[in-house]
C-alpha cells in the first residue's frame, strides 16, 4: 500500500479510536444483541415499525454532503424524521455503508442519553437484516446484504414532532488506475420517493479530468483544475438507486480513460463502458502546440413564420455567436427564406471592422417568404473551409421546406453529398413545424447534434447553450480501433459500439462509450484524432478481471442506447414512407428488415425493463407478455403511426426529445420517464429494474424479464417460502452474483435461475 493510503488509513483509525461512541468490541456486541426500538429507520430504504399496530416514523428528507480528499471520503448524512402520531416514539438508525467505513460522529436533537453508533461487519449485518425480516415478514432489507451496517443507539421523537439526526462516516475509496469510485447505497425500488439532496466536493493532487455518475443526473462546477464540486440535479433528487460517482485523475496531459465491465456468459463475454476525459484547460499543453480554431457559419431562417420575437431572438443568438469568437477565428452569416443572402462570399476573420459590419448586417434582417432548406444547405456546405480550422455550421429553421426541393430523402442525401469538407452541422428546430427526423439526421451524420426549441423557449438561450459547449476544440475526428496485445487491429473482440461514430470533443467534454466484448483477455484500444491541431494517437489497455455484476448500469445503458438506435432507424425509414406511403404502409409489418428491428426492440425492452412510448403498453395489466406475435404487432403499429408517420408537429417533437435522450443516455432512468405526444412527462410504474434484472408487475407478482423472454412467463417450476432454509440458501446464492436485491420486492416474485422459474412467496 502506498504511503498516502497508509496515512489515510491511519487517520481513519485515529478518528475511530477517538470517538466515545465506539468503545471496544464488548459494547459493540451488547448493542448488536439488544432489542430493536419500536421504529427502525433505514434512510436508504424506509422506516420499519416493529409493532404492526402502530403507525411508523416517516422519513421526510435526507441531505448528504460528501468531501473527497484524494481517496479518503467523508460522508455526512442529515436525516429528517417525523412522528405522525400523538405518542412519543423511540427509533434507531440502520445505515448500510461500503467496506472500510468507520463512524466519525452521530448526533440528534434534544435531550437524551449520550448518542452512540457502532459499525457491524457484513456477517453481523446479515444477521440483523434476517432478524428484522423474520419478525415483520418484509424482505426489503435484503437489498443491502453485502454491505457493512452502522447501527445507532435509541433516540426519541416527540408526539407529532420532528427529529433531525446527523451521521458522519469515513471510508477509503477504491481506485482502478486513474479512476476513483464513490458509492452511497440506496434502494433501487421505484416506490421510494424520499428526496435526497446530495453534494460532493472533490480535491485531488492531480488535475481532475472528468466527473461522471451513471446513476443520477449531475450538475458540477470546476473550481480549480484539481477541485470540483458536484450535486444531484434538482429533478433527480427523488430518483431511486445507489448514488454512484466516478472521477478520472488526469494523466500525462492527454486523454485519460477507464473501463467498467459487466460479465455476461450469454454473450460469451460481457458489456463495457469506456469513460474518457480531456486534459483540463491548458494543462499539459506544449508551448508550440497550437489549439484548434473554429470557423463558424451561422445560417438563419428569415421566412415569414419567423416574424416577431422568434427572429429577434435568432438575431440576438447570431450576434452572440459572432461576438464570442476568439481572435483568429472566422465566421460567416447566411440568411434565407425563398432566397439566399450571405454576409460575405467566404468566412472572414474576427476583427473589429468585421464585427461592426456583422452587427449591422444582422440587425437589418427582415422576415418574409417561404423556406428553402435544400438550397441554403448546399450554399453553407460548398464553402471551402480554412485549413487548420474546425468548420462548424449552426443551422436554424422554424419550418418545413416550402420552396424548391421539398422531399425529405432528397434534402437528406443532398446534405451528405454536399458536405465534402466535413462541416459539423448543428441544427436548431424552432417550434413544432419542423421535420425533426430530418434535422436530427443532418446533424448526426456530420458528428454534430440536433437541438429543438419549444414555442415558449428562448431561441437565443438554446443556441448559446450549444455554442458554449463548442469552446476550445481539443480532439476532432476521433477514431477508435480495437487492438490486440501487439497493437494489431482485431475485429471480433468488440461489437455494437454506441455511439458508432465518435463525436468531436471540446474543452470540458467527456466520452461515454458503450459496447459488448467477447473473451476474457484484456481489451486494447487505439484512439487517433486531431489533438489540439496535431495528429496524435492514444493507447489504452484494460484488464477484465474486475468485471462485476455490480456494474449492472453498464448493460442497461447499452440497451437503452441500442433501443434508441433501432427507433431512429425506423424514424429515418419514415422518410421513404412520406415519398411512397402506399408501399410502406402495406409493407411495414411484413418487411423482414422492419420485423427484425421491432423484434429486437421488444426483446431488449423485456430483458432490461426499458420501455418507451411505443412499448409502454407492455407494463399494462392484462398484456400477455408470452404472446410475442401480438406484442410485435402492437409495437409495430405504434411505431408506424408515430415514428414513421410523425415527421413534424408536437407529436414529432416529443419523439425527438425521447430519442435523443436514449441515443446519448449516460445515467439511469429507472422509472422509465418519457414525454408523451402532448409533451407531458410520464413514467411507467409497473416495471422494476432491480440489480441487473427487470421485473414486470402481473397481479400480485413481479415476473423476471428473463423468464418472459424464455417463453416461460409466470409459469413456475418451484416454490420457495420467504424465511425458510431454502430461501436463505437462495439468498446466499444470489449474494454471490450481487443479485440479492431481486428478493427484496414486495409481493410474490418469479425469478429465473439456472433455466428454471422460481416462485418466491410469503404464503
Amino acid at each position: 500500500m502506498s504511503i498516502l493510503k497508509n496515512r489515510i488509513c491511519a487517520a481513519l483509525l485515529i478518528s475511530l479510536l477517538a470517538l466515545p461512541a465506539l468503545p471496544a468490541g464488548g459494547q459493540a456486541r451488547r448493542v448488536h444483541h439488544r432489542a430493536f426500538a419500536s421504529n427502525v429507520i433505514v434512510p436508504q430504504s424506509r422506516s420499519f415499525s416493529l409493532d404492526r399496530r402502530r403507525q411508523q416514523v416517516e422519513i421526510t428528507g435526507v441531505k448528504v454532503a460528501v468531501v473527497i480528499l484524494e481517496q479518503a471520503a467523508t460522508t455526512r448524512m442529515d436525516i429528517s424524521l417525523k412522528n405522525p402520531t400523538g405518542s412519543r416514539m423511540e427509533a434507531e438508525l440502520l445505515v448500510p455503508v461500503p467496506d472500510g467505513a468507520v463512524v466519525r460522529g452521530f448526533t440528534f436533537q434534544g435531550a437524551g442519553k449520550e448518542p452512540s453508533a457502532v459499525l457491524l461487519p457484513k456477517k453481523k449485518a446479515v444477521e440483523t437484516y434476517k432478524s428484522i425480516v423474520a419478525r415483520i415478514k418484509d424482505p426489503a432489507l435484503l437489498e443491502f446484504v453485502g454491505y457493512n451496517l452502522i447501527r445507532s443507539s435509541v433516540f426519541p421523537i416527540a408526539p407529532n414532532g420532528t427529529q433531525k439526526v446527523r451521521l458522519t462516516y469515513e471510508n477509503l475509496l477504491p481506485a482502478d488506475g486513474s479512476r476513483i469510485d464513490y458509492v452511497l447505497p440506496r434502494s433501487e425500488a421505484i416506490n421510494y420517493n424520499v428526496p435526497w439532496e446530495i453534494s460532493v466536493r472533490i480535491k485531488s493532487k492531480k488535475a481532475i479530468s472528468t466527473v461522471y455518475s451513471p446513476s443520477h443526473k449531475l450538475e458540477f462546477r470546476r473550481i480549480k483544475p484539481n477541485v470540483v464540486s458536484a450535486k444531484i440535479a434538482r429533478g433527480a433528487m427523488t430518483e431511486p438507486g445507489p448514488f454512484q460517482l466516478s472521477y478520472l485523475q488526469e494523466e500525462d496531459g492527454g486523454v485519460t480513460a477507464s473501463l467498467l465491465a459487466y460479465p455476461d456468459p450469454k454473450i460469451g463475454g460481457g458489456y463495457f463502458l469506456l469513460l474518457a476525459g480531456l486534459p483540463v484547460g491548458g494543462q499539459g499543453r506544449e508551448a508550440d502546440e497550437p489549439a484548434v480554431k473554429r470557423e463558424i457559419t451561422v445560417v438563419l431562417d428569415r421566412s415569414g413564420s419567423m416574424a416577431g420575437e422568434k427572429l429577434a431572438q435568432a438575431k440576438a443568438a447570431a450576434l452572440q455567436v459572432v461576438q464570442g469568437l476568439l481572435d483568429g477565428e472566422k465566421f460567416n452569416i447566411i440568411d434565407y427564406s425563398d432566397s439566399i443572402s450571405t454576409f460575405a462570399p467566404a468566412p472572414v476573420v474576427r476583427s473589429k471592422k468585421n464585427l461592426e459590419e456583422a452587427r449591422h448586417y444582422i440587425r437589418s434582417l427582415r422576415s418574409g417568404g417561404g423556406t428553402n432548406i435544400h438550397d441554403v444547405l448546399i450554399e453553407a456546405l460548398r464553402q471551402k473551409p480554412t485549413k487548420g480550422m474546425l468548420p462548424i455550421v449552426l443551422f436554424l429553421t422554424d419550418g418545413l421546406p416550402t420552396v424548391g426541393v421539398r422531399n425529405e430523402v432528397a434534402i437528406r442525401n443532398a446534405a451528405i453529398k454536399a458536405n465534402k469538407h466535413k462541416r459539423r452541422i448543428f441544427t436548431f428546430g424552432v417550434g413544432f413545424d419542423v421535420n425533426t427526423p430530418l434535422l436530427r439526421h443532418i446533424a448526426h451524420n456530420s458528428r454534430a447534434v440536433g437541438t429543438f426549441v419549444l414555442p415558449k423557449e428562448d431561441v437565443e438561450v438554446k443556441v448559446s447553450q450549444v455554442y458554449r459547449r463548442l469552446f476550445g476544440p481539443v480532439l476532432s475526428e476521433p477514431v477508435l480501433t480495437v487492438v490486440d496485445s501487439n497493437g494489431e487491429p482485431v475485429s471480433r473482440r468488440v461489437a455494437d459500439l454506441l455511439p458508432a461514430q465518435l463525436p468531436d470533443m471540446f474543452e470540458g467534454d467527456r466520452l461515454v462509450l458503450l459496447g459488448k466484448y467477447t473473451g476474457e483477455k484484456p481489451l486494447g484500444f487505439r484512439l487517433k484524432g486531431n489533438f489540439r491541431g496535431k495528429p496524435k494517437t492514444f493507447k489504452f489497455n484494460f484488464k477484465l478481471d474486475k468485471a462485476t455484476t455490480k456494474n449492472s448500469f453498464v448493460p442497461r445503458l447499452w440497451a437503452s442506447r441500442k433501443i434508441g438506435v433501432l427507433i431512429d432507424a425506423i424514424r429515418q425509414a419514415g422518410a421513404e414512407a412520406v415519398a411512397n406511403p402506399s408501399v410502406i404502409a402495406a409493407g411495414t409489418a411484413t418487411d423482414p428488415k422492419m420485423k427484425e428491428l421491432v423484434d429486437e426492440i421488444v426483446r431488449l425492452s423485456i430483458e432490461f425493463g426499458i420501455l418507451t412510448e411505443y412499448t409502454a403498453f407492455l407494463a399494462k395489466e392484462g398484456t400477455d407478455l408470452n404472446r410475442r406475435e401480438a406484442i410485435r404487432f402492437d409495437t409495430n403499429a405504434n411505431l408506424y403511426s408515430r415514428a414513421v408517420r410523425g415527421r413534424s408537429g408536437k407529436g414529432a417533437m416529443n419523439q425527438a426529445y425521447n430519442n435523443d435522450f436514449q441515443l446519448r443516455q449516460t445515467f439511469s432512468n429507472r422509472r422509465n420517464f418519457f414525454l408523451d405526444k402532448d409533451m407531458n412527462r410520464v413514467q411507467v410504474a409497473r416495471v422494476q429494474q432491480m440489480n441487473d434484472r427487470a421485473f414486470f408487475r402481473r397481479g400480485s407478482r413481479w415476473v423476471d424479464g428473463n423468464a418472459i423472454n424464455a417463453q416461460g412467463g409466470d409459469k413456475t417450476d418451484k416454490t420457495v417460502k420467504i424465511g425458510s432454509p431454502e430461501f436463505l440458501k437462495l439468498l446466499d446464492r444470489l449474494v454471490e452474483d450481487n443479485r440479492q436485491g431481486t428478493l427484496s420486492m414486495s409481493g410474490e416474485i418469479v425469478l429465473r435461475i439456472d433455466g428454471k422459474n422460481i416462485l418466491i412467496t410469503s404464503k
